[in-house]
């Protein structure tokens, strides 16, 4: 289980949809770079969730070092063939079911569903 509470929040929504555990934690996609993803599911749907917090206080993944190592890492984890999706706390408060939706159908899993390939 992750440290961070809004990981920790995600999960416990992802469950709360009926959506089952397929995920790998701080998982490194690459091993000639040292970035991870906080979840992923590898082959064959290569879907990754970032979570991002402080994204309304100025946190880390808002200004500009952090910003750039995200873009970074997301634009060498497009060209790998990843799907990378971003979630913020705000998104996990306004309408969870429609963000989280998106990214289960990524993985071809529909509620209390178990996962074929994942």
């Amino acid at each position: 289980m992750s440290d961070s509470p809004l990981e920790h929040a995600f999960l416990t929504v992802w469950k709360q949809l009926g959506y089952p555990d397929v995920w790998r934690r701080e998982y490194r996609p690459f091993s000639t770079r040292r970035f991870r993803f906080d979840l992923a599911v590898g082959a064959p749907h290569y879907v990754a969730v970032e979570i991002d917090g402080g994204t309304w206080s100025g946190g880390r993944h808002v200004r500009g070092d952090g910003y750039d190592r995200d873009c970074e890492k997301q634009n060498l984890a497009t060209a790998g063939g990843w799907r990378l999706f971003r979630v913020t706390a705000s998104l996990l408060k306004t309408d969870p079911a429609r963000h989280l939706g998106l990214i289960a159908a990524a993985l071809d899993l529909t509620p209390n569903q178990e996962p074929q390939d994942a």
